[in-house]
């Protein structure tokens, strides 16, 4: 669990000093210039993003179920990853309406990716993981909504499609054997599939 635990530290920190110390990480952009700033802020996500993946596949290994999950709740779940990917991939798709709408569609996006696994997963190391980017989103979303930043450019049919049909492709992609090859789980236990 530690590794997990780790791993989250070093992932969600660095994407959490914008939020928790922004005038630290301003003295840190100015001392050390951008470049630097990013390597770091890079190298400290990626390392942390390893640890948490062998970290949850260790945890993976000795289950300490805390809830007996009710049937059906990884179909809610893969009917709330519709959306999330949506949102997810909206942050990343330049003049779409649903970033021009809601300004912060990322972070919406693992706040419901968060919450719909957290539906389906019943152990410690799940509700660690889960738990900790829900916790982790909902805070900066708070803080965005509280920063002044300059509005999106106003979003257009294209880009709109084409965010609608990368999280739609990556939800199927997903469904159809994806996240087993990539997580070891199917998302359908009680299907087979």
């Amino acid at each position: 669990m530690w590794p997990l635990i780790l791993g989250l530290i070093l992932f969600l920190g660095p994407h959490s000093v914008r939020v928790v110390a922004p005038a630290w990480r301003e003295a840190r952009l100015a001392a050390w210039g951008e470049a630097r700033w990013k390597i770091t802020y890079s190298l400290l996500s990626a390392l942390g993003l390893v640890l948490i993946v062998w970290g949850y596949g260790q945890a993976r290994m000795t289950p300490q179920v805390l809830w007996a999950t009710p049937r059906g709740l990884s179909h809610l779940t893969a009917l709330l990853m519709l959306p999330a990917l949506i949102l997810i991939a909206s942050a990343h798709v330049p003049r779409n309406h649903v970033k021009a709408g809601l300004g912060h569609p990322m972070v919406i996006g693992v706040m419901l990716w968060a919450t719909a696994h957290l539906l389906a997963n019943n152990t410690v190391a799940d509700l660690v993981l889960f738990g900790a980017f829900l916790a982790w989103a909902t805070l900066d979303f708070l803080s965005a909504r509280r920063r002044v930043l300059p509005s999106p450019p106003p979003g257009t049919a294209r880009g709109t499609a084409i965010a609608v049909v990368a999280g739609t492709a990556v939800w199927i992609a997903l469904i159809l054997g994806l996240h087993r090859l990539i997580i070891g789980v199917r998302p359908f236990p009680d299907l087979g599939a």
